[in-house]
């Protein structure tokens, strides 16, 4: 089995207090993340809570979009989120993901990790996949477009 780690982090001219709530509640998702435009009927739903631990999330799409689930496991406001994120197309994944906002001089570095096992069949794709090419630059433009979604909300 083989692992995986791919991280990203952008500093935001915002305070923590104001970019947390984005990634604290899914349904700002649609705001910022870089998923959400690549199929545009793709279907959303939402269960539990709107923000914090047990928010959960489902989505089902194209081949491009895939589908799977992302719950709030850990929100500690607002220093750090944790996710559970499960895909279930294309291929079963389970990939833990976390964000924490760190100040930083007049605003807060923001860093998106997503970490992953490598089994079966997706160890044969990971051969030839590299991870942190496949998702770091989503997870490049999803930090750029949280920063603009700050920005908008000011």
């Amino acid at each position: 089995m083989s692992s995986f780690s791919v991280a990203r982090s952008a500093l935001i001219p915002a305070s923590a207090e104001e970019i947390f709530p984005l990634v604290n509640s899914f349904r700002e998702w649609t705001k910022w993340s870089p998923w959400e435009n690549i199929d545009p009927s793709m279907q959303r739903t939402y269960n539990g809570p709107v923000t914090g631990v047990g928010a959960q999330y489902a989505w089902k799409g194209n081949g491009k979009a895939g589908a799977g689930t992302m719950e709030i496991v850990e929100a500690d406001e607002p220093a750090k989120i944790g996710i559970r994120l499960e895909f279930t197309k294309p291929m079963k994944a389970v990939n833990p993901t976390t964000f924490t906002f760190a100040p930083e001089g007049a605003g807060t570095r923001v860093t998106w990790s997503m970490t992953g096992e490598s089994k079966g069949i997706n160890r044969v794709f990971m051969l030839f996949m590299n991870m942190d090419k496949l998702v770091g630059g989503d997870f490049e433009k999803g930090l750029a477009a949280l920063g603009k979604a700050v920005g908008e909300q000011a």
